[in-house]
């Protein structure tokens, strides 16, 4: 049965609605780091201590803070504080190199920076390229003659009363997209978006609950790690488990094992790096109830491959950055690895053709949604804007198919489509098929275009530690796609690499690959 959904004041302040909800928890663990635990009654005091500590800096209402911020509880305390006090908080990818910081910093106006003292030498690099600095601030200790996060909690807590008043509707943070085919994209956010995933997506589909505790790899910079590390437990009152360091494997087991997580949100190349290590912990090791995935389509057979080891569920969903959180999803019960799901109640799914009209069932079309999380606008880019926001409907740019029983199935972006003897073919679709083979690890799926241009697709695999690569070996991989698929789709050529180039939330980079082609 759906979670009843809640009717949304027009006057709210999501960091306020946090701290009310949770008034009645002060003792409870919010959140467990790397340097300890932090309750609920200790993440007020340091949200509105913080949200005081900004307003005596002199930030005032909507100018944005950029949190450089490796996963701590720090950068809950900075998120929800500034929202608090009416700023606008940017988290932002921890590994960019330093051109990629001063664009975002002279792109948002940043009147502030917050860093973590890892991070510091590449930042300090950006700030050598900026015409105006903002304050630099250090988010754990102290650096030289930098102020410390320490210093800005150390202000008198902001009374609840003096929250700022801001309506459902007004701007609250930006997230910046992965910029593949450009400049990262300042995409902006208000406070009822935050809600809103939580009501429509965690707690009915997900059905995140008090007791939980959860752990996501997926990092908070990122949209589908701030709804899973933020956003959700802090909604019902959970516990969250955060870590600084890369997800590996490894890292990622020692949470499981430790902590015990009930739900889990990865993404399908961390699956697949789990699933191939020889430290994989048994089902009696770990406590998990029920996992996610996002980022890409998760591969049929790893979905049911994880599900043998541990018993619990994958729910492979689609979200986006312009969304928030994931509005396609599988759920408990009705999992079809493979695909993305049905639609979660309260968004609206539309398949198009190029003329803007319908497809049919099983036909691939382009993605439109429509739900109360959707992004206003990305920031000093109208063009984008308008080409993305359409009235009440957003083009997601990638292509899906749907069937007849309503599950929905990832064929790629806009730009990964290929178009082979004059019929499309979808690079996922191929991936899937190779995926199935038991010498494959990883791959990823192109077109390229011969002397006679004409386009032919291409595979690039990472290998099994078992298996090495071989002209046989190539002939086995092309007759098993044919087994699976139209004759027109198997590969023509297989290209065996020792890994893939990735985004850092997972994604496989397709356009690095065909740029190798040129």
């Amino acid at each position: 049965m759906d979670h009843p959904t809640p009717a949304l004041p027009q006057r709210f302040n999501f960091a306020r609605h946090i701290l009310e909800i949770n008034a009645e928890r002060s003792s409870k663990v919010a959140y467990i780091d790397d340097h300890g635990t932090v309750t609920y009654g200790e993440l007020e005091q340091r949200i509105r201590r913080f949200a005081a500590g900004i307003r005596a800096s002199g930030i005032h209402r909507e100018e944005r803070i950029l949190l450089i911020m490796q996963d701590s509880a720090n950068l809950p305390v900075a998120f929800l504080g500034a929202l608090f006090a009416g700023a606008i908080p940017v988290p932002v990818n921890t590994l960019l190199p330093a051109d990629d910081y001063a664009y975002m910093i002279e792109h948002s106006g940043a009147r502030m920076v917050i860093a973590s003292s890892p991070l510091l030498p590449c930042v300090q690099e950006a700030f050598g390229k900026v015409s105006v600095r903002p304050e630099l601030i250090v988010s754990e200790g102290s650096a030289n003659d930098l102020r410390s996060m320490d210093n800005l909690l150390a202000a008198e807590p902001l009374a609840v009363s003096l929250c700022a008043d801001t309506s459902c509707d007004d701007f609250a943070f930006w997230l910046y997209s992965s910029g593949s085919t450009g400049r990262p994209k300042g995409t902006v956010h208000s406070h009822g978006n935050l809600f809103w995933t939580a009501e429509l997506y965690a707690k009915p589909v997900l059905g995140i609950k008090t007791d939980d505790v959860v752990f996501s790899a997926a990092k908070l910079f990122f949209a589908y790690g701030l709804g899973n590390g933020l956003t959700f437990p802090l909604s019902v009152g959970a516990t969250a488990i955060l870590m600084a360091e890369r997800p590996t494997p490894q890292a990622v087991f020692a949470r499981l094992t430790e902590h015990k997580p009930t739900i889990f949100y990865g993404v399908p190349t961390l699956y697949v790096a789990m699933l191939a290590s020889p430290s994989l912990p048994g089902k009696e090791d770990v406590a998990l109830r029920v996992c996610t995935s996002a980022g890409e389509a998760l591969p049929k057979e790893v979905g049911e491959k994880f599900h043998d080891h541990f018993g619990c569920e994958i729910l492979d969903g689609l979200g986006s950055t312009e969304m928030l959180h994931i509005f396609i999803s599988n759920r408990n019960g009705g999992v079809r690895y493979g695909t993305s799901g049905q639609p979660v109640p309260g968004y609206d799914i539309e398949l198009r053709d190029e003329n803007g009209q319908p497809v049919a069932p099983g036909e691939i079309g382009d993605l439109y949604i429509r739900g109360p999380s959707a992004a206003l606008l990305y920031w000093a880019n109208r063009e984008k804007s308008r080409a993305t926001f359409l009235g009440d409907w957003l083009k997601s740019g990638d292509k899906y198919c749907a069937d007849t029983d309503g599950y929905y199935s990832y064929a790629g972006r806009n730009d990964d489509m290929l178009k082979v003897s004059g019929q499309y073919v979808s690079p996922i679709e191929v991936e899937s098929a190779l995926m199935g083979h038991p010498a494959v690890l990883e791959c990823a799926v192109i077109g390229k275009t011969d002397s006679e241009g004409l386009v032919k697709t291409t595979a690039y695999v990472v290998l099994a530690e078992s298996r090495t690569a071989a002209r046989e070996l190539e002939d086995e991989l092309k007759a098993f796609v044919k087994g699976r698929l139209a004759p027109h789709k198997y590969p023509r050529e297989i290209l065996f690499v020792s890994d893939l180039p990735k985004t850092a939330t997972g994604k496989i980079q397709r356009f690095k690959l065909r740029a190798l082609q040129d």
